[in-house]
């Protein structure tokens, strides 16, 4: 049996693997990110063996890498309900929430790296 996987490119498979949703309500800003550089989140993340790894940046853009996966997702993330959202290049978003000194995405706990 063959199994088409070019319908899966990578920010789709790294929304999967982080429970993304494009249907998440996330409120759009004309004039492009908040105001400032995020507090408490710039850096590099990454699940205890270090197979999901995510880095946010001061721009308000991020990168993550799932073990496996050819290609990183690149995308933009913002606050959103005491948490945050990740929003890939395709549009998929991923709720992330933020919990003590870890984030959470799906079931995977990323600490500091």
């Amino acid at each position: 049996m063959r199994v088409d996987t070019t319908i899966f490119g990578t920010a789709s498979l790294l929304t999967l693997t982080f429970g993304g949703n494009a249907d998440i309500p996330v409120p759009l800003r004309a004039d492009g990110p908040p105001a400032g550089p995020p507090v408490g989140f710039v850096g590099f993340w990454q699940n205890a063996d270090g197979s999901v790894r995510l880095c946010l940046a001061e721009d308000w853009s991020y990168e993550g890498r799932v073990e496996g996966r050819r290609r990183a997702a690149k995308g933009t993330y913002s606050p959103y309900d005491g948490g945050l959202v990740l929003r890939d290049e395709s549009g998929l978003r991923t709720p992330v929430l933020v919990a003590d000194d870890r984030l959470e995405m799906a079931g995977h706990q990323l600490h500091r790296a």
